[in-house]
């Protein structure tokens, strides 16, 4: 059985994971969505909060899809996992220079594992988790980035910690 490993942070998930979570399924007989905490990055949502929202919106995808969490080098979670592909989405060229040194240094903690990468929907490539939070802090409509679900998540919890610009 070939296992791929999606892994993120998906603080939160977008449109454009989802997109890669839907194509990735398709290249294995079992997906594994890694979600972790990046220390260079604040989250909006704990750990949970991004397990469960992530678990919700794959729901109805296919029972091939697993989500869950890690908190160790990604090598060592795909290692666990049983997994030979680390499957990376790619938005532009920025996203390559980045992934590109990722893989060629996961490559040197274990060959048997590939790093196959897939380029965002044409619609898709300029949404980010980190905009998509800045514009709903300042207010703005993130309707087109996320489902309507995530939204409703992240409008609540902006008007938690406070709107900026208001």
């Amino acid at each position: 059985m070939r296992v791929g490993v999606y892994p993120g942070t998906f603080d939160p998930v977008t449109l454009g994971h989802m997109d890669i979570i839907r194509r990735g399924a398709k290249l294995v007989d079992r997906l594994v969505i890694g979600v972790t905490t990046n220390p260079s990055k604040s989250p909006m949502f704990t750990l949970e909060e991004r397990m469960a929202m992530v678990r919700r919106e794959v729901d109805g995808e296919g029972s091939s899809i697993d989500v869950v969490p890690f908190d160790s080098l990604l090598m060592t979670f795909a290692e666990r996992q049983g997994a030979s592909v680390i499957v990376r989405g790619l938005r532009a060229v920025a996203d390559f220079e980045y992934e590109y040194q990722m893989a060629g240094m996961n490559q040197q903690l274990n060959d048997r594992i590939e790093t196959v990468f897939l380029m965002a929907d044409v619609s898709l490539q300029p949404i980010a988790s980190r905009l998509v939070k800045e514009i709903a802090m300042f207010g703005g409509d993130i309707s087109r980035f996320v489902t309507p679900t995530v939204r409703d998540e992240v409008v609540a919890r902006v008007e938690r910690l406070g709107r900026k610009g208001s």
